[in-house]
């Protein structure tokens, strides 16, 4: 809106300043014609409202923004007016050159600190126009980040203060995932959705959906490099647990956030001894073993429950593995009627 209201006024100050300037002039070509003068004169100013219509379209921005662009657009016309004063001061068309350079270098300043101030810093003595953003760089959730659940309960410690960013990509995978025939990956891209629920439910979490066009370039790569670019070009860390995404993201120079590695420095959430449920889904690599998983995805490894595949068991923690790549707890059957 504040921009439509300056585009509005903008038009308006050069209808009545080429109307002063077409009905005042010295006997020229502009005395002559001066209806053709001022629809030329207006197509040409009104030419850079269609110009910077063209661009993609940005935040409304704060009046601080309009009076520096004011401030430096009147100061470089001055200057240009300068510059040029010796050539155009005896020519006839001269004053129209100082009036259409007063006119439209204010405006384009206006314009451009309004729509790229969080790209840019314009530092005038103690003022500075930043990225409006809560907290430090964004952090841009993977999809893996999402089913593994733990995002939740780290926001819950209010550790993290800075905005989070799920691409439409990203939240299209967890759909599909959720979507799936395989009722294992329905169960965990229902907890991704669940996830994302709960987080822009939390009143202290600043989460924002991040429409990401496709550009030609990014035509056929994977989501994992989707991702990475986007992360490039909101300036932000990328939060995963993917291990293979971790290193594609360091090589290209994109901070991540491995939540793997940051339960690798906090206390685990199983211990040895503590009890856990779960359906063992199929056999082992090891002679005797059953294979099962938790909701979030983690594996489980039972001792001597190779024969018990599609039952729920009760099993008792006797170790955690974790690592970078994920953890993985080994345990073993603790109802003795099951074994």
């Amino acid at each position: 809106m504040l921009l439509i209201s300056i585009r509005v006024l903008y038009a308006f100050v050069c209808a009545g300043a080429i109307a002063t300037y077409v009905s005042s002039n010295p006997p020229s070509p502009v005395d002559q014609y001066p209806l053709i003068s001022f629809v030329l004169l207006m197509i040409f100013t009104q030419g850079v409202t269609c110009m910077d219509l063209l661009i993609s379209r940005k935040r409304i921005e704060v009046m601080s923004a309009i009076y520096f662009g004011l401030l430096v657009g009147v100061l470089l016309s001055y200057l240009l007016i300068q510059a040029l004063t010796p050539v155009i001061s005896k020519t006839p068309w001269g004053e129209g050159v100082v009036m259409i350079t007063t006119l439209t270098l204010p405006y384009l300043c206006i314009s451009f600190l309004l729509q790229t101030k969080d790209d840019f810093r314009f530092i005038v003595p103690y003022v500075e126009f930043a990225r409006e953003l809560k907290g430090g760089r964004p952090l841009v959730l993977d999809s893996s980040a999402l089913i593994d659940g733990r995002i939740a309960d780290v926001v819950e410690t209010k550790i993290l203060d800075s905005e989070m960013v799920v691409p439409d990509f990203i939240l299209k995978e967890v759909q599909d995932i959720a979507d799936s025939s395989d009722k294992v990956r329905r169960v965990r891209g229902r907890r991704g959705l669940d996830i994302l629920s709960t987080l822009q439910n939390n009143p202290i979490v600043d989460i924002s959906m991040y429409d990401a066009k496709e550009s030609d370039k990014e035509k056929g790569l994977t989501v994992d490099q989707r991702l990475v670019v986007a992360a490039k070009k909101l300036g932000g860390k990328v939060v995963t647990n993917d291990f293979n995404l971790n290193k594609v993201a360091s090589v290209q120079g994109v901070d991540v956030i491995n939540l793997n590695d940051v339960a690798n420095s906090l206390k685990p959430r199983y211990l040895p001894g503590e009890h856990i449920q779960l359906k063992i889904i199929k056999e082992g690599e090891s002679q005797a073993q059953g294979v099962g998983y938790l909701d979030d995805g983690t594996m489980v490894v039972c001792e001597q429950a190779n024969h018990l595949v599609g039952r729920d068991v009760d099993a008792v923690v006797t170790s955690v593995l974790q690592s970078s790549a994920g953890r993985m707890i080994f345990g073993r059957v603790t109802d003795s009627r099951q074994l």
